[in-house]
């Protein structure tokens, strides 16, 4: 597929998720922000980690598997929020974590454009492909070891 047809499947998959699919496709198109405001917990969640966790851990997750679902990060890459599945958010028990499911919204970019405020690590590609929160969970403890012993080398004693 050429890269204005995964564009536009990634445009289509991440629209049909807005109430309105056309008003998100506008927002993309027009609007000078670039961003559309969509609801979480129908085709995805999204788990939010502070960037001092999300950025090692998308590191690892990055080495772990080849391709992981769509990852935004906010501006200054404060935040990281990873795409999991549908129901995800309702389960998850980690602290330091935002989870977003049902009845919350994330403001999200056009898939290949970077938004104030918001940017894609990894874009959607339109196949709908999430990231698996065990792989996530897995690799945030292998983040978070690997932060632990980088803070404990810088001890004096």
């Amino acid at each position: 597929m050429s890269g204005s047809g995964r564009t536009r499947t990634a445009m289509e998959w991440l629209a049909s998720a807005a109430p309105d699919p056309d008003a998100c496709r506008w927002e993309w198109e027009r609007h000078p922000m670039g961003v559309a405001l969509l609801p979480a917990g129908r085709l995805w969640d999204v788990l939010i980690l502070i960037g001092k966790l999300g950025h090692p851990t998308f590191d690892v997750l990055s080495r772990v598997i080849d391709r992981p679902g769509p990852v935004l990060a906010d501006h200054g890459s404060a935040r990281i929020g990873f795409f999991v599945p549908p129901g995800t958010a309702g389960r998850w028990l980690g602290t330091g974590v935002r989870a977003a499911g049902r009845g919350s919204w994330i403001v999200v970019p056009h898939p290949t454009r970077t938004a104030r405020g918001v940017r894609w690590l990894v874009p959607p590609d339109g196949s709908g492909l999430l990231t698996d929160p065990a792989v996530l969970e897995m690799s945030m403890h292998e983040a978070a070891a690997v932060i632990a012993r980088s803070a404990g080398e810088g001890d004096t004693g």
